[in-house]
């Protein structure tokens, strides 16, 4: 089967046998098992045991790095220790021993480490961004380690959200090797009650990756912005974002700009140069509280709109009558229109 599917995989075909379907999701199950196990030791050994190091110096509290990493630790060792060692055995006597659920059965009585590090972890943003503010130190180190080659380019903040994202990646695994399972099939209890255990978790954790994914997209806006300090705040909510042109005082022009809208504010911010990717620079925050959107005519601009706010009142121009309308009844500015 092995040679198979690999043989299948370089000529791109894939018209495959229901064997060699099973063997390909097992396969992806081994192979992000071993990325993962890798970004938590980077949490764990790298992350974690600097900060520590440090810590121990009396430069900042221990304990805010074990509030940072909550048990890390124990999810680390269980998964290098014995979940990839058995997938990684069993993947290599896959053709006389082809099953993964009582592999997985093994999990789920560890599923309490998962549901305590994902009842952290507003917490432990929190707590990053804290000290992250407070202490030159302590952001020196992450920043060091941000640098290095082994984090992908990737933020703490990114890596940290692995961890929470985990538990439905097995979920989506086992119900796409459940289908391709003949009904007879040896492994079918043991994958069927593993289903079961581990979908209850995902589905606790739909709140935290919904979380997750807002952070994401947050660290995302605060690398565009150029580090904005408040954007990554577990209090914002991102909602919208688009391309706005901005009228002139005289209606004699109108200017390219980019809207940001959150839960409690809107950015409005001026696209400059960047040769790595797309960059703004904030010009003005216009607060929801006391916002108000109202749709204007326009001889010479089709599908304008006014926001107004504490701030600052802004006249918008936006790409067609749609987009306008998806601008004025979104909420929470729905909430704040003036007909």
């Amino acid at each position: 089967i092995l040679a198979d599917v690999a043989r299948l995989d370089v000529f791109g075909l894939c018209v495959l046998t229901n064997d060699q379907k099973l063997y390909k999701i097992a396969s992806e199950l081994l192979q992000t098992e071993k990325a993962y196990v890798a970004r938590l030791n980077l949490l764990d050994k790298v992350f974690c045991c600097k900060l520590m190091e440090e810590a121990n110096k009396g430069t900042f509290p221990s304990d805010v790095v074990k509030g940072i990493f909550s048990n890390i630790t124990s999810i680390h060792a269980f998964h290098s220790q014995f979940l990839l060692p058995d997938l990684e055995k069993r993947m290599g006597e896959w053709d006389s021993a082809q099953r993964i659920g009582d592999i997985l059965q093994k999990l789920t009585p560890f599923l309490k480490m998962y549901a305590e590090y994902v009842k952290n972890f507003d917490h432990a943003m929190e707590l990053l961004k804290h000290w992250s503010d407070r202490s030159p130190p302590f952001k020196a180190i992450i920043l060091d380690i941000q640098s290095q080659e082994a984090c992908g380019s990737l933020t703490l903040q990114h890596h940290m959200l692995e961890p929470v994202q985990r538990v439905p990646r097995y979920e989506m695994l086992l119900k796409d090797y459940l289908k391709k399972l003949p009904e007879d099939h040896a492994d079918r209890p043991d994958a069927q009650k593993s289903l079961e255990i581990i979908g209850t978790a995902a589905t606790h954790s739909n709140t935290a990756i919904r979380k997750s994914e807002n952070l994401k997209k947050l660290l995302e806006i605060y690398e565009m912005l150029g580090e904005e300090d408040d954007i990554v705040n577990a209090s914002n909510e991102f909602i919208k974002e688009g391309h706005i042109l901005k009228l002139a005082a005289r209606n004699t022009s109108a200017m390219d700009r980019y809207l940001f809208l959150f839960n409690n504010m809107l950015l409005y911010c001026v696209p400059k140069f960047s040769l790595v990717g797309q960059k703004f620079t904030v010009r003005t925050r216009i607060g929801i509280d006391g916002m108000k959107v109202k749709e204007t005519y326009n001889e010479d601009y089709p599908h304008t709109f006014q926001v107004s706010g504490k701030e600052r009142t802004l006249e918008l121009q936006a790409s067609s009558e749609q987009d306008k309308e998806d601008w004025i009844k979104v909420e929470p500015v729905r909430v704040c229109v003036c007909v």
